[in-house]
């Protein structure tokens, strides 16, 4: 069945040192099986994520669609008995209507909820844009963050951005400054939180590695992390076949499949000092054509990844 595949499969030949993935910290983002969620429902769909050796799960929203109903206790009860720990959940920045379930409309109700799901982490996949892309305005989406963090906080939970690609653009008003060092310049470090969305971080790799006017400005996503890991105790799992027709120079895939080293980016954030346990890591697809097995198939791969000896 597909839980022996997750715990027998094979370590690739010449990588038989211990696993690359920590144990517990496997999870997936809800968001790639909205389809099964929305039709079987969260107890079916957990009762598989069980079977495919995850440990964690990261929301994107808490309603199952034509499945009926359900309450945040019974949601946090279901997750229990299947064994998977809620970490995290998605939730938008802001929004025109002053109703809108965001952080800037509805911050107390938002973190109500979080609560109520024994959250840890509470985030947005929403970009700093609410301004615009200048240095100034970023500064203020900033501010923002540093508010929500301070709230999120006050009640035991981190805040947290979670990246595309955009994030990694040049400002529109100094084009040799990357916003997302604006954002990390500018948030407290002890507030906001990031959730490195791997795959979209080296799509801005594809895209943003020279400034507007041509000069190189080479970076590797991964160097972010290890210069402040405790700032990402989140990651999204996410693979992509390169194609540099493509304009984000991938094509997304089920883990495994394509060619983002996991391998590699794990085992270097896993190898700092007192790291190990310190991170989770979300599988992830957008749009998978069959989404309960790219949950098993993702889920086998990395339980597959050995340390290189």
């Amino acid at each position: 069945g597909p839980a022996s595949a997750v715990t027998t499969a094979p370590a690739p030949a010449g990588r038989r040192g211990r696993p690359v993935l920590p144990p517990g910290r496997l999870g997936i983002q809800l968001y790639s099986l909205r389809d099964k969620v929305g039709t079987l429902g969260f107890a079916p769909v957990f009762a598989e994520l069980e079977k495919y050796g995850y440990d964690e799960i990261e929301f994107a929203g808490y309603t199952q669609g034509s499945a009926g109903p359900i309450t945040l206790p019974r949601l946090r009860r279901l997750a229990r008995e299947h064994g998977l720990t809620p970490i995290g959940s998605h939730v938008g920045y802001y929004s025109d209507d002053p109703n809108a379930y965001t952080f800037a409309q509805n911050l107390e109700k938002v973190l109500d909820d979080a609560q109520a799901l024994g959250l840890k982490h509470i985030g947005t996949a929403s970009g700093p844009f609410r301004y615009g892309s200048t240095v100034d305005a970023w500064k203020r989406a900033a501010e923002e963050f540093n508010t929500y963090g301070a709230a999120a906080r006050a009640r035991g939970m981190k805040f947290y951005q979670h990246n595309h690609s955009d994030e990694f653009a040049f400002a529109t008003d100094n084009p040799k400054v990357r916003l997302y060092d604006v954002l990390l310049a500018e948030t407290d470090p002890d507030l906001v939180y990031l959730e490195m969305d791997i795959y979209w971080a080296y799509a801005g790799q594809f895209r943003f590695s020279k400034r507007p006017d041509g000069t190189p400005a080479p970076f590797d996503p991964l160097d972010y992390v290890l210069a402040r890991p405790h700032r990402y105790p989140l990651f999204h799992v996410k693979d992509g076949v390169s194609d540099p027709t493509n304009e984000f120079g991938y094509r997304m895939t089920d883990v495994g499949d394509g060619d983002i080293d996991y391998q590699r980016f794990i085992a270097a954030v896993t190898h700092l000092r007192g790291q190990r346990q310190a991170h989770h890591w979300q599988t992830e697809h957008d749009s998978p054509p069959d989404s309960l097995s790219f949950a098993r198939r993702s889920s086998a791969y990395l339980h597959s990844l050995r340390e290189k000896c």
